[in-house]
């Protein structure tokens, strides 16, 4: 025991030498351990939530439609100019948004693709979490949209996709 209690004098003389010679850094240091313990029960609840896939945070159906048809103009080749013109139009008249909102999603399902890895692992991965928020519902829309996406004959690659989506489905 009397070890301890020298050890513990020791450290903490050489705590409070420290902190004499170096007040400012002092206070920064004791700021940034009462930051530490404040924050240490969020931290932990978001490591929690962050163990999750992006594409299970979806909550909106419009969100998941526009990124599988990100993914799908994906599937071949990186999509040219006038598919994303053509997807940002058919993402405003087909899912009835503005035009920042359609640009917004845009992005987000770029991102959400790029979280997948491949453009084919994405297609299957947001059309089982479309299905789980919207069920059958946006079934229609989405084959809507990736026919009007579709220049010409489908790819070997784009028909697997859309057995995958079948089968997240269950069609």
């Amino acid at each position: 025991m009397p070890i301890i209690i020298l050890i513990l004098t020791t450290v903490g003389g050489a705590l409070w030498w420290w902190a004499r010679q170096n007040p400012d850094k002092a206070i920064y240091a004791a700021q940034d351990a009462v930051t530490t313990a404040r924050n240490a029960p969020r931290r932990l609840a978001f490591r929690k939530q962050t163990r999750a896939h992006p594409v299970e945070g979806i909550d909106d159906a419009r969100i998941a439609i526009c990124g599988l048809a990100q993914a799908f103009i994906e599937l071949d080749n990186l999509p040219t100019a006038e598919q994303r013109t053509h997807l940002n139009t058919l993402l405003r008249t087909k899912l009835r948004c503005t035009a920042e909102e359609a640009q917004e999603m845009e992005v987000l399902g770029r991102w959400l693709v790029a979280q997948c890895q491949t453009p084919s692992a994405a297609v299957t991965r947001l059309a089982r979490r479309l299905h789980k928020i919207d069920g059958d519902a946006s079934w229609e829309t989405l084959q809507d949209m990736l026919g009007n996406l579709v220049e010409g004959e489908l790819s070997h690659v784009q028909m697997d996709a859309i057995s995958d989506m079948k089968r997240a489905f269950h069609r």
